[in-house]
């Protein structure tokens, strides 16, 4: 028996999955970005319902769990492309397995902060994931942390943190970027982190202002401000007053990570 193609047409698109409804209306939308100023992976994800599903419920179940799905992929597309240096990204890292199980384990323990629900069942939904679990998963868990400030003169912490003013000479944020004096000696580098630090924290924060910065809780309100005299990849070096001027931080400024670099 020859069937109508109208009713032909009519049944593929029912055994199709329907997209939600914030994909059909807008199938431009940006998966996910890296926030360096808040220090979190941002993604969405979207689910749409299995029209053969045997009630609503189980059809948005299943939509939920395909946004995860969804959000997971989009999370370690972006994590992929983050920088760690100026020649080495994340997705290079991950070539070694030890450091792929790292950055999955971190990125499925992803963070839901907002979920639309829509009419068809679909899902889309919102998550994060902060930017030091990716930075602990990829940098030298074995190396041991030093005091950056061992051999110079410290303070009882007139200054709260210390921010490097990058702007005008192109540099891109990374996960583990490097301060040198003009003779390439390290002032500050992710190894002077101590291990607490680590886990909540990356080497360096990068905001999108001055103003922002100077200001900013993370950097207690009082940083010391340096200006970074050129860049090399992603090490900004400082010029000498500068460099001599990283002594009057108390050595817990830099080992809690609390440098921001505005680029």
């Amino acid at each position: 028996m020859l069937l109508h193609p109208v009713l032909v047409t009519l049944a593929l698109v029912a055994a199709e999955p329907a997209k939600p409804e914030a994909a059909r209306q807008d199938p431009a939308k940006k998966e996910g970005s890296v926030d360096w100023q808040g220090e979190l992976i941002k993604a969405t994800g979207s689910g749409a319902p299995d029209m053969r599903s045997l009630s609503p419920a189980q059809a948005r179940l299943g939509a939920e769990k395909a946004a995860q799905l969804d959000a997971f992929r989009n999370l370690i597309a972006i994590a992929k492309g983050i920088h760690i240096s100026a020649d080495r990204t994340v997705g290079q890292a991950m070539a070694k397995d030890e450091v792929k199980g790292r950055v999955e384990g971190v990125v499925k323990g992803f963070k839901v902060v907002k979920k639309r629900y829509f009419s068809d069942q679909g899902v889309e939904m919102d998550v994060e994931v902060p930017l030091s679990g990716i930075a602990q998963a990829v940098l030298d868990p074995g190396a041991p942390a030093v005091n950056a400030l061992a051999s110079a003169k410290t303070t009882d912490g007139r200054y709260t943190g210390l921010l490097v003013d990058a702007r005008g000479l192109g540099v891109m944020p990374v996960l583990a970027p490097r301060l040198l004096d003009g003779s390439g000696k390290v002032l500050y580098a992710a190894e002077m982190l101590d291990a607490e630090a680590r886990k909540d924290s990356v080497p360096a924060r990068y905001f999108k202002g001055l103003d922002q910065a100077t200001h900013a809780p993370a950097l207690g309100g009082t940083p010391l401000m340096v200006k970074a005299q050129k860049a090399q990849g992603s090490d900004l070096v400082l010029a000498d007053a500068d460099a001599r001027a990283l002594d009057q931080l108390s050595a817990k400024v830099l080992a809690e990570g609390r440098v921001g670099i505005v680029p």
